[in-house]
């Protein structure tokens, strides 16, 4: 009897696509935030498959294997927001809300 491996069956890891991370197969919703929607926003694992209509097997196997790589996976996050927050810094100011400013007929604060 030969050995198979099940999280394969729900958890893939596309070079290109959401820049390689693992994602719930034939999605692009990342283990990642599959973790964050449950950890830290509460959402149960039942309420995350319906409202992204995923297989509650997969979002199961999503939060084992993060559970298996959780120090990988958090220091992966933390480095990808470190990363957009100087980008955030040092971009310049958007001229969207002057625009809307403008036509919404405001006057500038």
């Amino acid at each position: 009897m030969s050995k198979e491996s099940v999280i394969t069956e729900h958890i893939e890891i596309t070079p290109g696509v959401l820049g390689g991370k693992p994602c719930i197969a034939g999605h692009r919703i990342a283990v990642a935030h599959i973790a964050e929607m449950y950890l830290k926003m509460g959402i149960s694992i039942e309420e995350i498959a319906g409202k992204y209509d995923l297989p509650l097997a997969s979002v199961h196997a999503a939060m084992t294997y993060y559970y298996d790589r959780r120090e990988e996976i958090d220091r992966h996050t933390a480095e990808s927001r470190a990363i957009v927050e100087e980008l955030k810094r040092n971009s310049p100011p958007s001229p969207l809300p002057e625009k809307l400013r403008l036509i919404r007929g405001e006057q500038q604060l």
